[in-house]
């Protein structure tokens, strides 16, 4: 029989130094850096020129969304509608407050809304509110050309906390003072309560032994000192 052209050839067996070859070690890809107008983009200095040109966009965009906000009449976020309602009820008491200095103790206007309960502490007692504006008119009485500035107001809730100084003549006479002709300064808190844009509530607390003194109808304690010290005659 004749030789089997697949069965009797003699298998070939590949060079192994011919066919496998060593094979490198790895090395990570090198990536050539971004650029950004000509520069790299790790500089520092273009590090911060790209900051700068974000942040300013980013103001931009913001000022846009406010304003169509605004004009849309959009509450901004982190606030309610309510917030701007209880802003305008606070400066609403203080203007009603700022009244009864600049309009009815300083001008003689008493026309301040209050509650027909009204309710006033002064010391010990307490007052109605027709006691409260005859004693307002005996200070005009007093003094004729009393002035008292609203130095500064606090409002929280339905109070409203009032600073003020009172300056005036004693030229008249009023609340049971005599004319004495002397110019007086003296200053004074008030706290309010209002209910419905009207004054229900008030406690005042101020400077009445300064204001004695300086009309002379209490002897100061220099002067009381000084008479001990005067031999009598």
């Amino acid at each position: 029989m004749g030789a089997h052209p697949l069965r009797d050839r003699a298998p070939r067996i590949p060079s192994v130094t011919a066919q496998h070859r060593p094979v490198p070690p790895w090395r990570p890809p090198v990536t050539k850096p971004a650029r950004t107008s000509g520069q790299r983009i790790d500089d520092p200095a273009t590090h911060l020129r790209v900051m700068e040109i974000v942040m300013k966009t980013c103001n931009l965009l913001l000022s846009a969304v406010a304003a169509l906000a605004a004009l849309a009449g959009v509450v901004p976020c982190g606030a309610n509608a309510s917030d701007g309602v209880r802003t305008d009820s606070l400066e609403l008491n203080k203007a009603i407050t700022r009244r009864v200095y600049e309009e009815g103790l300083s001008q003689g206007r008493f026309d301040v809304p209050y509650t027909t309960d009204f309710v006033g502490h002064g010391g010990r007692n307490t007052f109605t509110h027709a006691d409260g504006m005859a004693e307002a008119k005996g200070w005009r009485e007093a003094f004729p050309d009393l002035a008292i500035t609203v130095e500064k107001q606090v409002a929280e809730n339905d109070l409203v906390a009032v600073h003020w100084t009172a300056r005036g003549s004693n030229t008249g006479s009023g609340n049971g003072l005599p004319a004495t002709g002397r110019a007086v300064e003296i200053t004074g808190t008030t706290l309010f309560r209002l209910d419905d844009g009207r004054i229900a509530e008030e406690w005042t607390c101020a400077n009445s032994l300064g204001l004695m003194k300086q009309l002379g109808l209490v002897e100061t304690t220099t002067a009381a000192a000084a008479a001990r010290k005067t031999p009598a005659r």
